[in-house]
């Protein structure tokens, strides 16, 4: 008999925009990471506590208001990595490239910050998170790898990938993102996109590369086309 994993993971729907925030922790030590934090930090804060969980941090995949709070281009998100780490004791790790853009959005300080590489790995308890940089959508968007689950904000969706037109958006490297480092990814890793845009809210990897066009990509040329570029 096989024994519990420690791996405490959480996938929840949140916001009028169709996001998913993730819950990802140890079971052993009681303490857990939200990915992508906005809309309602007391529905959160709530659930690790249903679940007898501390947050000890906050992860972001990139700026944009709907995953991090805050405000940008006339547009404004509720709750965010501002009101969650007025309410525990957390830091909020991001992209190096995208520090001083969460700032802006947020209103946090340098010292809320961890600023990440693609490559770091943080853990907690038996459970190791990779961060992958995925430039495209933003300088600076990221995924997280937590054994076989890639929670990929923005980057990936199921059947689709991120705008590559809002500010910072890079058609070029979000192609290169998509062949490199998550290509090298198994078939058996699932998708935890970060919003329910497709026909199911997860998908093996293995399932996207025969079903998602954007994965299906053989050369430049052909993404180009794809792109109407």
């Amino acid at each position: 008999m096989s024994e519990p994993s420690d791996l405490y993971f959480r996938q929840v729907p949140i916001g009028p925009m169709a996001n998913f925030i993730y819950f990802i922790g140890s079971r052993s030590t009681r303490t857990c990471v939200v990915v992508d934090p906005a809309w309602d930090t007391d529905a959160l804060v709530r659930l690790a506590e249903a679940d007898d969980m501390k947050i000890v941090g906050a992860l972001v995949t990139h700026y944009h208001p709907d995953h991090c709070g805050g405000g940008m281009m006339g547009f404004r998100v509720p709750g965010g990595v501002a009101e969650l780490i007025g309410r525990v004791d957390a830091r909020i790790h991001v992209h190096k490239l995208e520090a001083d853009g969460l700032k802006k959005v947020t209103g946090v300080s340098e010292g809320d910050l961890v600023r990440r590489e693609g490559g770091d790995r943080l853990a907690l308890g038996d459970v190791e998170i990779t961060f992958i940089h995925t430039p495209g959508h933003t300088p600076g968007s990221q995924c997280f790898l937590v054994r076989d689950r890639l929670v990929a904000g923005d980057t990936l969706f199921v059947d689709g990938c991120g705008r590559v037109d809002l500010p910072g958006g890079d058609a070029q490297q979000m192609y290169e993102s998509l062949t490199g480092p998550l290509a090298a990814l198994s078939d058996d890793v699932v998708l935890y996109p970060g919003h329910n845009y497709g026909p199911t809210p997860t998908s093996p990897l293995g399932t996207q590369r025969k079903t998602n066009r954007y994965l299906r990509i053989r050369s430049r040329d052909d993404w180009r086309r794809l792109m109407g570029r």
